[in-house]
């Protein structure tokens, strides 16, 4: 590991990949720290305490790097982006225009590429005016007002500037993409999320000190958190591999094909798109409870789907694994697969190619996704189980599982991967001697 490691830094070109992607994220880390004008920041902060965790703000500002809780100009992360991306890959499935563009190699995902981009633009535009309206509905805190003077100018001049902080964080994850390491984006969001760690950790040994926590105790849990980290790594690097043969084709004087190879379908095909689309269900109650704050019935309602709460974490979790059967026949389309192996003349020993082939690879994937999803909803309810009966922090129970683990875990395997690829091509020793890093889905 310690001599991959200074390799790196013997190949120019690695070397300069590297250094470029950590100037970006200190930008990216900065810009997180500058204000929107017409704010009071310590009101602000002082609201959001109040709030404590859990809620659709705490997911949010998870992603934006604790950017949300200061309203800087970096506040709507990079989730308009990928609120975007989600949207277009969507209507790849339903709508034959994008259906067109996905198989139309390098143009057609140029063109997807583009509407992406003005898809951020006017997400960013909306949620960035939608949440200068909440900030200035914010009741006052001790006597002060977050927004001291509100108005349509504070409204548009806040719809700028964070449209244009989210416009700047997606072309800073392009250039990390293209000039950097690769996957920029998801290295934002991994980096917004890792940001958060130092503080999470200050706080527990705050606990510690202040005689709240037993060292056994917080022993006990940075073991349960590595134990977890690792059940993830397997989850996110668990596949399933269907043996392909390919028949010799003889082309005037070459013989192509001939060769054995296998189509890896993993375990958790869809990724931690499950839990965004549940998460973003799941707070549906309390949205609608603060449209309705005097009526009894809601709140009793809205009580029940507290994330301490049994209802909640069954109903969450129930979701998550309808959430990955659908989002995995979106993402990976056996019927495709089936037809380009046929094209090639790839076939599945004991298989019949054609409407066969994509029937034994549908019921292989059904089988393999069911433990995947469960295993999933686990690793996404394990966090709301720890703050319940630790009483630990939410931001430091986000690290136990959910979202921010799966994310951690699959861009830090992605990078290494990268990396890994780069000294191998150059006659390095990768990280691990022993077997092959294997990448993810990017977001």
């Amino acid at each position: 590991m310690i001599k991959s490691i200074q390799s790196i830094f013997r190949i120019p070109d690695l070397k300069k990949r590297i250094l470029f992607t950590l100037a970006i994220l200190i930008v990216y880390r900065i810009g997180g720290h500058i204000p929107v004008p017409g704010i009071n920041g310590k009101v602000l902060f002082a609201f959001f305490e109040q709030m404590g965790g859990g809620g659709i703000f705490s997911l949010y500002d998870m992603f934006a790097g604790g950017a949300l809780k200061q309203a800087t100009v970096f506040a709507l992360g990079i989730m308009p982006y990928i609120s975007a991306s989600i949207i277009l890959q969507l209507l790849g499935a339903v709508v034959p225009y994008f259906q067109k563009l996905q198989k139309e190699g390098e143009e057609g995902r140029k063109k997807i590429t583009q509407i992406t981009r003005y898809g951020t633009v006017l997400i960013s535009a909306l949620q960035a005016y939608g949440l200068a309206v909440f900030l200035e509905s914010i009741e006052p805190v001790n006597g002060m007002m977050v927004v001291p003077d509100p108005g349509m100018m504070f409204k548009i001049f806040t719809m700028f500037t964070m449209a244009s902080g989210c416009v700047l964080i997606m072309w800073l994850g392009e250039q990390i993409t293209e000039r950097g390491i690769g996957n920029g984006i998801s290295l934002i969001i991994f980096i917004g999320i890792i940001a958060q760690l130092p503080n999470a950790l200050a706080t527990e040994i705050d606990q510690v000190i202040g005689g709240n926590r037993a060292v056994l105790m917080e022993v006990f849990l940075l073991a349960l958190m590595v134990v977890t980290i690792a059940a993830v790594v397997l989850l996110t690097q668990g596949t399933r591999k269907i043996p392909v043969q390919y028949a010799k084709r003889v082309v005037g004087r070459k013989i192509y094909g001939g060769q054995a190879t296998h189509i890896p379908l993993r375990v958790n095909t869809a990724g931690v798109m499950p839990i965004i689309f549940a998460q973003a269900l799941m707070f549906i109650p309390n949205t609608i409870k603060t449209f309705f704050p005097s009526s009894d019935f809601v709140s009793t309602v809205a009580s029940y789907f507290e994330y301490t709460s049994w209802v909640y974490w069954l109903f969450y979790g129930g979701m998550i694994v309808f959430f990955t059967y659908f989002y995995t026949a979106i993402a990976f389309n056996p019927v495709d697969v089936a037809d380009n192996m046929k094209k090639s003349g790839g076939f599945i020993p004991g298989v019949r190619p054609g409407k066969r082939t994509s029937e034994f690879i549908d019921n292989i994937l059904t089988r393999i996704t069911l433990p995947g999803s469960v295993f999933l909803a686990i690793v996404a309810i394990f966090p709301y189980f720890i703050i319940k009966f630790t009483n630990v922090s939410f931001t430091f129970a986000t690290f136990f599982g959910g979202t921010s683990l799966l994310i951690i875990v699959g861009v830090a395997l992605d990078t290494m991967q990268q990396i890994e690829s780069h000294l191998l091509m150059r006659h390095y020793d990768g990280f691990l001697k022993g077997g092959k890093l294997k990448g993810r889905r990017r977001f």
